[in-house]
């Protein structure tokens, strides 16, 4: 009995000298609540206060693990996650007992089952197109769906490699994003598109201009296959890439010839691109030193501002033409930008390609130029609507970070991404496995590919670039749905002959 009470005599003191300490914490904490003249509502109302700030922070995962429903979350819902992540794992992605979608929703895609679709024997798996007849070098791309520009720097080490290396087994092209390639893009020996950005990282000379010799350099790898020129993305139209300077490691500065720990902040634009005829001339050169394709990205506010472009193609002769147009949506994602930005600028994906395809084809330049579309298309219903709305290809990032487990923490600005796709501390890239997650990256490309020929099987067509506008019906305001070439009829240019 005597060792029992002296436990609880010891356990009744550590009680009071913890009481003590948290009386302690409480009044200091009042006394700093009350005079600090930044918090309005720590100030009146000092240490209860402070649950504000700690409920508002929590709220986030409350939110994404126990109240939203699985269609609610922005900017991806569970729904589309999950998806995703059963897709990385190469068994299968069936459903029982129903739709969870809601189907009302304005905007919303139904395609059109075919009466008497083709027979299994009469299906055929998606041919390589070529895309740059006129380049020395032309490239026939396997894949109708690819991975769209990740800079290394924006996403970490083991990121690029997977991703490379996912690349490589599924048969599609990796984008290098606009910092450059490194030494991690080229582990898996995959298809390279090398984008060129405002800062024109890894093919620039000592005062930022382009350089011809370090454009030879990066042509002369055998992974090189494209250049695409970004002049916007959908999440930031407008504003260069920005990588903040935490992120900024000796790797990265010398990838990009910029100042270790340093925000890197590319231009608003091109300097040296001032109006439609210049940057053909840059195209043109860029092709010629290279002799690759050569295309350019970029995100759309207004159809009209971009007809002189396609004037001018035809004033030139098709020669000059880009061999690809890139098509990012206004609700496209990135690493870092300023939210009037993200929300505000830009025309979303379903408004902005069909514009851009009817535009192409209206100037006859349909087997000319290669449509890819880009911007928030994770799942195969995404890719194949685009296909039907005319993109030839589609590309996306944030499909693709999904595989690498990615759980949209919201972090990807910071250096603290929980999965270590997006951060370079090194205890946090642990975490991502590089043989696990590249064989799920692949595994999510074949998924999404094979479910999209699936759908083109079921509206009645061979392979999916047959399906059409007509091979979908959009739901109205009212709850009926209407033909898509009905709302936006395709640009046939024997009827306008």
């Amino acid at each position: 009995m005597g060792y029992v009470t002296q436990i609880l005599e010891i356990l009744a003191l550590l009680f009071v000298l913890l009481l003590g300490i948290v009386v302690l914490l409480a009044l200091l904490f009042y006394v700093l609540d009350k005079t600090q003249p930044g918090d309005a509502i720590r100030r009146n109302y000092p240490v209860i206060g402070r649950f504000r700030g700690l409920f508002t922070k929590l709220g986030e995962f409350f939110r994404q693990y126990f109240f939203a429903m699985d269609r609610e979350e922005m900017p991806f819902n569970r729904a589309q996650r999950d998806w995703v992540t059963h897709a990385t794992k190469g068994k299968g992605n069936t459903i029982a007992f129903g739709s969870t979608r809601n189907l009302g929703v304005p905007g919303t895609p139904i395609f059109v089952p075919a009466v008497f679709p083709p027979l299994d024997d009469q299906f055929s798996i998606t041919a390589p197109m070529e895309i740059g007849p006129t380049a020395a070098i032309p490239y026939s791309a396997k894949s109708i769906f690819n991975i769209s520009g990740m800079s290394y720097g924006a996403i970490s080490r083991p990121a690029v490699e997977a991703l490379s290396r996912g690349a490589a087994r599924a048969g599609i092209w990796l984008n290098t994003g606009e910092g450059g390639m490194s030494k991690f893009h080229l582990t898996g020996n995959c298809d390279l598109v090398y984008q060129i950005g405002t800062a024109k990282y890894g093919v620039r000379d000592m005062q930022g201009a382009l350089s011809d010799e370090r454009l030879r350099e990066v042509s002369d790898n055998p992974c090189v296959k494209m250049f695409e020129l970004k002049l916007a993305q959908g999440a930031k139209p407008g504003k260069g890439g920005i990588l903040p300077g935490e992120k900024v490691n000796a790797e990265i500065a010398s990838i990009r010839g910029i100042e270790i720990g340093q925000d890197s902040v590319s231009p608003n634009r091109h300097a040296d691109i001032n109006d439609f005829g210049e940057l053909l001339d840059v195209i043109s050169h860029i092709r010629r030193v290279t002799g690759r394709p050569v295309g350019f990205k970029t995100v759309i506010g207004t159809s009209e501002a971009w007809e002189p472009l396609f004037e001018l193609i035809n004033a030139r002769g098709a020669d000059c033409a880009p061999d690809f147009i890139t098509i990012d949506g206004g609700e496209g994602g990135t690493g870092a930008a300023p939210m009037p930005l993200m929300d505000l600028v830009g025309m979303p994906i379903r408004d902005a390609l069909p514009r851009m395809v009817d535009l192409r084809d209206r100037y006859g330049l349909k087997d000319r130029i290669r449509m890819i579309a880009s911007g928030k298309l994770v799942n195969p219903g995404d890719v194949a609507w685009a296909i039907c709305a005319g993109a030839d290809f589609v590309t996306s990032a944030r499909g693709f970070m999904f595989s690498l487990g990615c759980i949209q923490a919201l972090k990807c600005n910071k250096n603290t991404c929980p999965t270590g796709i997006t951060t370079h501390d090194k205890r946090l890239q642990r975490g991502l496995v590089v043989e696990d997650k590249y064989i799920k990256v692949a595994n999510y490309a074949t998924s999404v590919i094979k479910e999209v020929e699936t759908i083109a099987h079921s509206v009645g067509v061979a392979e999916p670039r047959l399906m059409r506008r007509r091979h979908v019906r959009l739901v109205m305001a009212d709850g009926t749905s209407v033909r898509f070439n009905e709302i936006r009829p395709s640009y046939n240019v024997n009827a306008a002959l």
